[in-house]
């Protein structure tokens, strides 16, 4: 899988579990609507700033968001 469409999908499950629409994130990160669409669907990537704003918004660390999608996309990480 695509890491943006990996990021896109963690993005969006974040999204729903915290019942939240699009809208109302993008409210929360202070970003525009068609631009969280835009991630969930892996057409845009997301800058660092944009990640810690979307993780403050979900209430997460954005490491969160990151182990997850390494999750989804098979990244095995060794511990140091």
């Amino acid at each position: 899988m695509d890491i943006g469409l990996a990021f896109g999908k963690v993005l969006r499950q974040k999204r729903k579990a915290a019942g939240l629409t699009q809208e109302q994130l993008a409210h929360e990160a202070d970003l525009q609507r068609n631009y969280v669409s835009l991630i969930e669907r892996g057409v845009h990537q997301p800058t660092i700033v944009v990640v810690f704003k979307l993780a403050c918004a979900l209430r997460c660390p954005p490491s969160v968001l990151i182990k997850d999608m390494e999750s989804i996309l098979g990244v095995v990480t060794d511990p140091v």
